[in-house]
């Protein structure tokens, strides 16, 4: 959707959050997950207006989604940065802490961490796109969607590293 169309019209709330992402150059999957939970936050409320509610409602949702919801705790934590944003940012509204916010759990996992050796292996056991696309992302750090973007944008039939690290 083009928000820039009509510059007359009064410019609607998620338009605005979209406005705000974009100008601080956020990822598009950031402004989708900010956005559906804005959407998310103001339907809970039965589409009051977040300048009509303050920190209150802000924790009866977050609290909702851990308690009913229950959710994870990241996932409760991105609501809880949405909806940050939306009033810091947009609506120019500082909240106070929200200590009464009931905190999802936190999942006790311990992260994978590969040898060199065995990641050697792994990517020399890729080839084509998803090979280039290995060897990008772990070489440069780049985030998935990032790289599949880039590949999708390659020129070349069958990519291999080396014709990508030359810039095709």
């Amino acid at each position: 959707m083009d928000i820039t169309t009509n510059p007359s019209a009064p410019v609607r709330l998620l338009d605005r959050v979209r406005q705000e992402i974009r100008l601080r150059h956020y990822s598009i999957r950031t402004e989708d997950a900010y956005v559906q939970w804005i959407r998310r936050f103001i339907l809970f409320h039965e589409k009051r207006h977040p300048l009509d509610m303050n920190a209150v409602e802000v924790t009866a949702f977050l609290s909702h989604l851990a308690v009913e919801r229950t959710v994870s705790a990241s996932t409760q934590n991105q609501a809880k940065a949405a909806l940050l944003f939306l009033y810091k940012q947009v609506l120019q509204v500082d909240l106070p802490w929200l200590e009464e916010v009931v905190v999802a759990k936190k999942a006790q996992r311990l992260p994978v961490v590969l040898t060199q050796r065995e990641i050697q292996g792994l990517l020399q056991n890729l080839s084509g796109v998803t090979g280039m696309v290995a060897h990008l992302l772990y070489g440069t750090g780049m985030r998935l969607l990032e790289g599949q973007l880039a590949a999708v944008k390659s020129p070349h039939p069958n990519p291999s590293p080396t014709t990508w690290a030359r810039g095709f």
